[in-house]
């Protein structure tokens, strides 16, 4: 994590990063008041009026699924948010098609609990066509064996930290030893811890024991989620091993998964860091993200 310094009577830090969000699924405006500087957008059409007020996102633009795959049925994504990949001949096209998009990260559902899946075969030439043009690969995994599949067909980063099965010591291992795992842990029961909530608990404390590095990320569009920084995710890692500090490296992560650490806004929290880690979770979802500009007049 970029060193903090302190100005008037607060701590600037570099812009949170949330890597899990549906910007067009929620109000994206009001993200910088509630701490947030950057996005990943994770799947979905990409609001046109959040250019100026969002200018450091990334986003993957369409699903890469196996036809009649999730999401092609939920009931919160549109139809075209999802490109359907039937054999590993139509990969170039699909990955194609969202770089031409703006996309600087593609995102892959592995849902076998929701549809159909991509074969062997398609994935690893999605994943293999990402990886020429410089992409990361980012996939949804759920339903048995999904994360494992994900793993060995070399995709980059978790949506989600897996929460359907209770991974092996050594796959977790594996995956801690070259895989981003972004947190998404409130999701289960947004306060009422669900059997996936454990799961998923399991799975990132053995993965962060590990050494696997973790993004902060709270699926934002996906059920009643605060709009800005999460206390309940925030107390779920603390509950699972990362220390303060750990947190904040994974709010502020300088190059995570094809977004670079923008200069547009910084974050800034009232006072000072506590010492008691105990009132971290108070102090740290106090903060808003800043404009330069903006920051300038608290000197």
């Amino acid at each position: 994590m970029s060193a903090h310094f302190q100005v008037g009577r607060g701590t600037v830090l570099p812009g949170f990063l949330d890597a899990h969000v549906h910007l067009a699924l929620i109000d994206g405006t009001v993200l910088p008041s509630g701490g947030i500087a950057r996005v990943l957008d994770l799947g979905g059409w990409l609001p046109d009026d959040l250019r100026a007020s969002l200018p450091d996102l990334a986003y993957a633009n369409q699903f890469m699924t196996a036809p009649g795959g999730y999401p092609r049925h939920s009931s919160w994504a549109e139809p075209g948010w999802s490109y359907a990949v039937a054999t590993a001949a139509d990969a170039d096209t699909a990955v194609d098609l969202q770089v031409g998009a703006g996309a600087s990260v593609l995102k892959i559902t592995l849902n076998s609990v929701d549809g159909p899946v991509l074969g062997t075969e398609a994935l690893a030439a999605v994943v293999g066509r990402a990886h020429e043009l410089r992409m990361p690969v980012v996939a949804h995994a759920e339903g048995a064996r999904q994360a494992g599949r994900a793993f060995v067909a070399g995709v980059d980063a978790f949506a989600h930290t897996p929460f359907s099965e209770q991974l092996a010591d050594d796959l977790v291992t594996a995956m801690a030893a070259r895989m981003t795992w972004i947190s998404t842990l409130d999701m289960h029961g947004w306060g009422h811890p669900t059997p996936a909530f454990e799961i998923a608990s399991d799975n990132l404390r053995r993965f962060h024991a590990a050494g696997g590095r973790v993004l902060y990320g709270t699926d934002l569009g996906n059920g009643p989620l605060p709009l800005g920084l999460n206390s309940r995710e925030i107390a779920a890692l603390l509950g699972v091993g990362p220390t303060p500090s750990d947190i904040l490296t994974a709010l502020c992560s300088p190059a995570p998964l094809g977004l670079t650490l923008g200069d547009n806004r910084v974050t800034f929290i009232p006072g000072e860091r506590p010492q008691d880690p105990r009132d971290f979770t108070d102090w740290l979802v106090t903060a808003r993200a800043l404009t330069r500009s903006e920051l300038e007049v608290l000197a």
